[in-house]
């Protein structure tokens, strides 16, 4: 099957036309996507610029790239329409039945989404993302009383990727603690951790896929032996049923898929929004 080309266009960062064509390229299995993200189109020789690349895009292939904007301005967004590719205008889509409904015509101002108007939002990310890195890993164990979450596992199965994910995307405040041959091989967790059980929260892995990740950490030795990494599940199991901590298998899940389900099972309230 041939590649198609993707273009994922924005007057700012483009995680939002990423996120979005993400989302729904994911329901055509076995299509291969060749993704460009262009951002920062923020004048008319840049708008010019993307057209250029997306035409060289569909000549070489001989099919129409997909092409998701999020671009605001009016005249950027007319010169894009131009290009041979299929534009899927976000902006089309969505905020036409917006300003109908709400009877108030949109800004149309850039950079609203991922901007730093909201001080107090960013801030919260950055107080969040600070007490992440300080509380990674079982590094410093006495500010917990702070976390909204703690996040324990084995090493390797996912810890601290989801912590900063939660940092910075919704302001939680992320700690997370590595269970260790001491807490394995007792089936018990310190007291400080016991305090705070409320706030606890299991990751688990598959073995084999635990395994794959260790390796390419550290080939040899014990860390990545078969036996070892399903020991190391096998007692964590144990002591998540021993103290009832609520848990989930990483193995299929993204970082973001691993987040929301820890928000949605602890109800954990996000500090500030996306």
């Amino acid at each position: 099957m041939s590649e198609r080309s993707v273009f994922f266009l924005s007057d700012q960062t483009g995680v939002t036309a990423e996120t979005l064509g993400h989302s729904l390229l994911t329901q055509f299995e076995g299509q291969k996507f060749r993704q460009v993200t262009l951002p920062f189109i923020d004048s008319d020789d840049k708008a010019h610029e993307a057209v250029e690349k997306i035409n060289t895009a569909a000549g070489k292939e001989g099919a129409r790239p997909l092409v998701f904007s999020t671009l605001v301005q009016d005249e950027f967004r007319a010169v894009v329409r131009q290009s041979e590719g299929l534009y899927l205008d976000i902006f089309d889509v969505f905020l036409e039945p917006l300003e109908k409904e709400l009877q108030q015509k949109a800004s149309h101002t850039a950079g609203r989404a991922h901007g730093m108007s909201d001080i107090e939002s960013y801030m919260k990310r950055i107080e969040a993302t600070n007490f992440a890195l300080a509380n990674d890993d079982g590094g410093v164990t006495r500010n917990y009383e702070m976390a909204d979450v703690i996040l324990i596992g084995v090493s390797r199965s996912g810890k601290t990727p989801t912590c900063l994910y939660l940092a910075l995307q919704y302001g939680v405040y992320a700690a997370n603690f590595p269970l260790t041959d001491e807490e394995l091989d007792n089936g018990t967790l310190p007291d400080f951790l016991v305090n705070e059980k409320e706030k606890l929260f299991g990751l688990t892995i598959a073995p084999t896929r635990l395994q794959q990740i260790r390796k390419e950490r550290r080939a040899l030795g014990k860390y990545s032996s078969a036996q070892q990494v399903r020991y190391e599940l096998r007692e964590a199991q144990k002591i998540f049923k021993k103290y009832g901590i609520p848990h989930v298998d990483t193995t299929e899940f993204s970082v973001e898929e691993i987040a929301s389900r820890i928000l949605n099972s602890t109800g954990v309230e996000r500090r500030v929004r996306p």
